[in-house]
């Protein structure tokens, strides 16, 4: 498969940082960033590459030349004027036969590509993008999507958005078929987000692949800093999913947001005092933070799927103004008692996904590679304790009774500092 990588910004936001070369080919560590992306995706196989260039272009072209000391092919586009972010696509399409990856210079990730691919090829859009939970959504671009990662919605940072939304974010990595660029788009600059990507939400033709995997756009001098300390430590490559990951399972009622019974009401929905800043240290480190809740007021017919939903979108949406995320959100909908007024019969069974069972983390293992042995679940009950020990994680409790836990601890900040300086 062809990758087309776009390098013709000017990186004007980051020009304090360096004015004289463009952007991709800023350092981090001893290579530029374009660098260390074209090596990632030659260490996956893919070694066909289009370069796109307009501002400082010869730089680029004068480092890598034809590609072939990097042990890829690279070719070249020259943007004569400025076209636009996907402009250049429209002038090279008659090279574009077959779906191909499109990528943007001017980030740091490292991701599994082949994974990324694969999930394209299973769901045949016309364009699959990479989307991901960041620090900051309430300035982000927002990807609203069904159940089956059919994007519905495309919210840019200037759209009116709801209340409460998932922080669900286009990262700017994408894979797209080459009957996109059929379309004749009469504009001398043509936008790829709202030209070509943005028309297709609620189209049916247009999917998100989430990922917790690392994208981060260092296009501000404070987020260049944050990517350089990253690379430094490890976080960059070890959140490629192709590579075993840790995670940290937080339990939610009770650990995240404070304890109020059966949680029924989103307007009972309270972050614990600690909860943001804790999650925001998971961020930054090398491991995942997925909550993994039983909520069997689906089954009693206290709550819908809808509802249950709104409320983790609520949570989502307090927590990223307090610049954290989580990774996933994993859920046991089921209540092996019966003899609830509006109960649904279908979800009434002994599941093995319910707490104090594993199936909620051994579920999470397969989707991101996470290696239990070096995993952790922190939550205030019994049921978390001994669902973390089934599991084979190491457990946190919060509070100070006694269920085999490896640790107790008064709140969530503490638990997590205490995995953070133990790992």
């Amino acid at each position: 498969m062809k990758t087309v990588i776009m390098a013709g910004g000017k990186g004007t936001r980051i020009s304090s940082i360096a004015s004289d070369i463009p952007k991709p080919m800023i350092k981090i560590g001893d290579k530029p960033v374009l660098e260390h992306e074209i090596m990632s995706l030659k260490e996956q196989g893919f070694k066909d590459i289009l370069i796109t260039v307009s501002h400082l272009g010869n730089i680029i072209m004068d480092y890598f030349g034809d590609g072939s000391k990097f042990g890829v092919n690279i070719e070249y586009y020259v943007e004569p004027e400025p076209l636009g972010n996907a402009g250049a696509l429209f002038k090279v399409k008659e090279k574009l036969t077959e779906d191909f990856m499109l990528l943007n210079a001017d980030a740091m990730f490292d991701i599994d590509f082949n994974r990324f691919v694969n999930y394209h090829k299973e769901k045949g859009a016309l364009a699959t993008l990479f989307t991901h939970p960041n620090s900051h959504p309430y300035d982000s671009g927002l990807i609203v999507a069904d159940g089956n990662g059919i994007v519905e919605k495309w919210l840019t940072k200037e759209d009116e958005r709801p209340e409460f939304y998932k922080n669900r974010v286009n990262a700017g990595l994408h894979v797209i078929s080459p009957k996109l660029l059929e379309q004749g788009i009469d504009k001398a600059k043509i936008d790829l987000d709202r030209d070509l990507l943005k028309p297709l939400a609620g189209q049916g033709n247009m999917v998100c692949y989430d990922s917790p995997e690392y994208v981060k756009d260092m296009g501000t001098p404070e987020r260049f800093k944050s990517v350089c300390e990253d690379f430094e430590t490890g976080v960059i490559r070890s959140r490629n999913l192709a590579r075993p990951q840790k995670a940290i399972f937080l339990d939610r009622d009770g650990t995240i947001n404070k304890y109020v019974g059966f949680l029924r009401n989103i307007d009972e929905f309270e972050l614990m005092p600690d909860a943001s800043e804790a999650i925001r240290k998971i961020n930054t480190s090398s491991y995942l933070a997925i909550v993994a809740t039983n909520q069997p007021v689906i089954a009693r017919g206290e709550v819908t799927y809808s509802e249950l939903e709104e409320i983790h979108n609520k949570m989502q949406t307090l927590l990223g103004n307090d610049g954290a995320y989580v990774d996933d959100i994993i859920y046991c909908p089921h209540h092996p008692d019966s003899g609830f007024e509006g109960e649904i019969p279908e979800l009434k069974f002994e599941c093995d996904c319910r707490k104090p069972k594993p199936g909620m983390l051994l579920a999470e293992k397969e989707k991101y590679n996470i290696d239990l042995s070096k995993s952790w679940m922190i939550g205030d009950g019994k049921a978390d304790i001994l669902a973390g020990k089934n599991a084979g994680c190491k457990t946190v409790l919060i509070g100070q009774e006694e269920f085999g836990q490896d640790y107790s601890v008064s709140n969530l900040l503490e638990a997590v500092q205490l995995i953070l300086k133990l790992s």
